[in-house]
């Protein structure tokens, strides 16, 4: 179980909740619940009944959905400090997709029908909620434009340059040089862009050779942002 002191710092971080103050955080804290999860369990599952919303103490989520085929398709890979699903406050029914833990992972889980009767309380609360959801949107439209106007190979670059910022830690010796701190394996980077393992790998191996990017021997990705940028153009 985490100190109330813990929770605060992490909701007061959140976008949605940074600029409340603390008077108005309380009822949110006083609300939360805490767990751990071991890596490969499920938080839930696509389908199951959307009753609560988790935002990530520490550890890492993958987000995905299946097809009828079975085939995976990820969202995103969530950190510390981010908040899932999305839209979980405002979307009544079904959770839309998988949720699967990376590594041992502590969340924060506030229950919708709680947060409800505190943004009826106070409905500034929810005007910044709604903020953040167009960003959210706006960032979702760009991934689909991206999609449908870029190819493969433009689709790679984008989705690299995507987690150097997501997920990228900027190295000493490069000004735009940075290290993607999570293990992504051929085939989830090809699920993110709805390509094929073989596609990507050959991608990849392409980027190395024209020292666009580079690997750790533990198989981190290290890349040049500024490179890959100058590759879109």
């Amino acid at each position: 179980m985490l100190p109330q002191t813990s929770i605060k710092q992490l909701l007061h971080n959140v976008p949605i909740f940074h600029e409340l103050t603390g008077e108005e955080l309380q009822p949110i804290i006083d609300i939360s619940q805490t767990r751990l999860y071991e890596p490969k369990i499920h938080v839930f599952m696509q389908g199951d009944t959307q009753d609560r919303v988790f935002f990530i103490h520490q550890g890492k989520v993958k987000i995905y959905k299946t097809d009828f085929n079975g085939r995976e398709q990820i969202v995103s890979i969530l950190k510390e400090g981010d908040m899932f699903p999305h839209v979980g406050f405002f979307r009544k029914g079904e959770f839309p997709a998988h949720a699967e833990v990376i590594e041992p992972t502590t969340l924060i889980i506030i229950p919708i029908s709680n947060f409800e009767e505190i943004l009826i309380k106070y409905p500034e609360v929810s005007i910044k909620v709604f903020r953040v959801l167009g960003e959210k949107i706006i960032d979702l439209q760009n991934r689909l434009e991206e999609q449908i106007l870029s190819n493969t190979y433009e689709q790679i670059l984008k989705l690299l340059l995507r987690l150097s910022k997501s997920h990228g830690q900027k190295l000493e010796d490069g000004k735009s040089k940075f290290l993607i701190t999570t293990h992504f394996t051929n085939r989830e980077l090809a699920n993110m862009i709805g390509s094929s393992r073989e596609t990507v790998s050959r991608t990849l191996n392409q980027l190395k050779k024209k020292h666009l990017i580079d690997s750790t021997e533990e198989g981190y990705y290290i890349v040049e942002t500024d490179k890959l940028e100058n590759e879109l153009f």
